[in-house]
């Protein structure tokens, strides 16, 4: 790692309203101020969704991503979201422990975007703390001065974590610094540490593998007695890249029982590293399981970056595939509470729709909004599969903006399975509600097999599907026919499909869909379409109830009209909150307009009608109104805060929190 000096972040003041971003803070004396918390753009960047528990063992080699790509705060700097629907993203969360947000300044505060994705899955998620030429000593001198200023910026971190709710920082001195000074360089380590620890449990605190304690820089590749010190102070190492084989074994040696708290550093982009990075990186990831000890894999971006054929996201499956096969294990396993809701949106895509109804054609992108991600697995062309699986942008989504597409050829005869879900929802004696929604061509039938363990050890795996399933009688333990609902208006061609279990005793392990043809007769490969919209298990079949909108204050600040008397503009804050002063328990909030217009003669009882309009997504109780266009012969406009829960469900429009404002 190394810090570059150009500064590609546009000028801007802080405490001016403007469409809310996320950046960094560049200065020791911005640190010191605590001048962030005073910016317009800090309350947006609070991250909404706590982290998810995992009760998977931590004894184990773990995986922590450590995210560059070309000096951050690219299209996930826009915190209520871009128009990019090509933009980065990472979807395979389940093969995590820890997610690093790096950029070159000095505190880097991860955007919220990543933070509510990764917590959604169980992924903690950490800031980067860097120091480093040309003016690296000079603010280590100042910093580690005294005892007390080495705990007072400590400080300053651990309240920018707990203000916006990511778990820990990673901390990269790469410069020289004042050998006197190594004293209290372990006091801000350990610190920081033990101040991470006592506010956020569970928190992380990772020494990158660089100065000396002799205060010079001296790349080590390993953990050993050189910088031993510092890993004993904290929670971890992550090793710089240019180890070789026997080093994670060496390494595993000298950390003794905290084995696992040594990440042995992978660069993608290669630059030295082990194996060469690329698509070699499972080499190096062979290594350090070899040697016992954990990962940590630089820049994963390069997939995104050079292009690799034939696209992003098949590629994207593709590498992480061999991540999987290396290490050998999925680290984040759900469902493993109930509800339990996915629509398979990666956070970008061309459109936006909501119950089988499109609300917006715009292209977008916002990682907040990404749902808990399918297992996907990547099948290579020696594989006899015929089916390719995909998130699709481009077909209409039932919900969100994206949706999971099997498209390929079956003969009459086949069935192709693949997993979407590895899970561990224990079945305490009540009913199970589960929905799904499916768009089929022709004589395609997509369905679902669930796979069930049970308290006596054995295994039990049932399948669902609308039709045909009588061709499985000898392949799974029981068949169900789903029950199909109303479709709602505009419904895009969905079926929505609906069913109820009861598995006492037994556990969820495994969701996966079952792709054929109900084609009797034919024994010719057919071309197969399917699309799988969303699923959503829950314990009860009653839609959601939401606080009626007498029950929010909400409020607008800001106002700022523009343009011209024909073609006006308004900007402006909207906030809410509820009138008993309780948190909302929501993530998510749609944001609608209603442009109503003039109208000289109405009728009596007769309600005026706008044009209503999707204008983005909150993820706090706050919503930046940036340059909305207001057509001429316009009276007022209402702007509607539809509420959403986990559960994927939302709000009536009409009984929806919401402001209004006169032109």
């Amino acid at each position: 790692m190394s810090v570059q000096s150009d500064d590609p972040t546009p000028p801007f003041d802080p405490s001016k309203p403007s469409v809310p971003i996320s950046y960094p803070i560049k200065t020791l004396q911005e640190l010191d101020s605590r001048s962030y918390f005073s910016s317009f753009h800090y309350p947006f960047n609070k991250s909404s969704v706590p982290l998810r528990p995992n009760s998977a063992s931590t004894q184990r080699p773990r995986v922590l991503v450590c995210h560059d790509m070309k000096g951050g705060y690219l299209d996930d700097k826009w915190v209520q979201g871009g128009d990019n629907a090509d933009a980065y993203a990472i979807w395979h969360w389940f093969l995590m422990d820890v997610f690093v947000y790096f950029s070159h300044y000095l505190v880097t505060l991860p955007p919220p975007c990543w933070t509510n994705a990764a917590h959604r899955h169980g992924v903690k998620v950490l800031g980067t703390f860097i120091t480093g030429d040309p003016d690296g000593y000079a603010i280590c001198h100042e910093m580690l001065s005294t005892k007390e200023s080495a705990h007072k910026y400590a400080e300053r971190l651990t309240e920018l974590a707990v203000a916006l709710g990511f778990d820990g920082w990673l901390l990269n001195i790469e410069n020289n610094i004042d050998v006197n000074q190594i004293p209290n360089l372990k006091e801000f380590i350990s610190h920081l540490t033990e101040t991470m620890h006592s506010s956020v449990p569970g928190s992380l605190v990772i020494w990158y593998d660089t100065v000396a304690m002799d205060g010079y820089i001296s790349y080590q590749n390993q953990l050993n007695e050189v910088n031993k010190p510092f890993f004993d102070v904290c929670d971890g190492i992550f090793t710089n890249y240019w180890w070789q084989e026997d080093y994670p074994e060496k390494s595993a040696k000298v950390a003794g029982d905290r084995k696992f708290d040594v990440y042995m550093g992978i660069d993608v982009f290669g630059r030295g590293t082990y194996g060469g990075g690329g698509w070699h990186t499972n080499d190096a990831l062979d290594a350090i399981v070899k040697g016992d000890v954990s990962a940590a894999i630089f820049a994963p971006g390069w997939v995104y970056e050079t292009n690799q054929p034939p696209n992003f996201q098949t590629a994207q499956n593709h590498w992480w595939g061999l991540v999987e096969q290396s290490m050998g294990n999925v680290v984040q396993k759900y469902p493993d509470a109930l509800p339990f809701f996915s629509n398979f949106d990666q956070g970008r895509s061309n459109h936006i729709s909501a119950d089988g109804v499109l609300v917006s054609s715009t292209k977008w992108n916002n990682i907040s909004s990404q749902t808990f991600q399918p297992f996907v697995v990547y099948a290579d062309d020696s594989t006899p599969n015929t089916i390719d699986v995909l998130v699709d942008f481009m077909e209409a989504s039932f919900g969100g903006g994206g949706n999971l597409t099997f498209r390929g050829t079956l003969k009459a005869d086949a069935t192709f399975s693949t997993r979407l879900f590895l899970g561990q929802v224990v079945m305490d004696g009540l009913p199970v509600h589960f929905t799904y929604s499916v768009k089929s061509q022709g004589n395609s039938v997509l369905g679902l097999s669930l796979t069930f363990s049970s308290e006596a050890g054995g295994e039990t795996t049932l399948v669902v599907a609308s039709r045909g399933t009588n061709r499985f009688s000898s392949e799974f333990s029981d068949m169900i026919v789903p029950h199909r609902l109303t479709k709602p208006d505009n419904a895009l061609g969905w079926d929505i499909e609906e069913f109820t279990i009861a598995m006492n005793g037994h556990t969820l392990k495994e969701i996966r869909a079952v792709c054929f043809t109900d084609q009797p007769g034919n024994t010719n490969p057919v071309e197969y379409l399917a699309v799988l919209g969303h699923i959503k298990i829950s314990t009860s079949d009653k839609p959601t109830e939401f606080p009626p909108s007498t029950s929010w204050i909400v409020d607008g600040q800001y106002i700022e009209w523009g343009g011209s008397p024909g073609s006006k503009t308004l900007s402006l804050k909207i906030s809410w909150k509820l009138k008993d002063g309780k948190n909302p328990p929501y993530q998510t909030y749609n944001i609608y307009v209603e442009k109503q217009p003039k109208q000289s003669i109405r009728a009596p009882g007769r309600k005026v009608e706008g044009e209503r309009e999707y204008i983005g997504v909150a993820h706090v109780e706050a919503f930046y109104v940036s340059q909305l266009a207001i057509p001429s012969g316009t009276s007022s406009l209402k702007f509607i805060i539809q509420v959403c829960d986990v559960d994927g469900g939302s709000q009536k429009l009409e009984d929806a929190p919401f402001f209004q404002l006169n032109v």
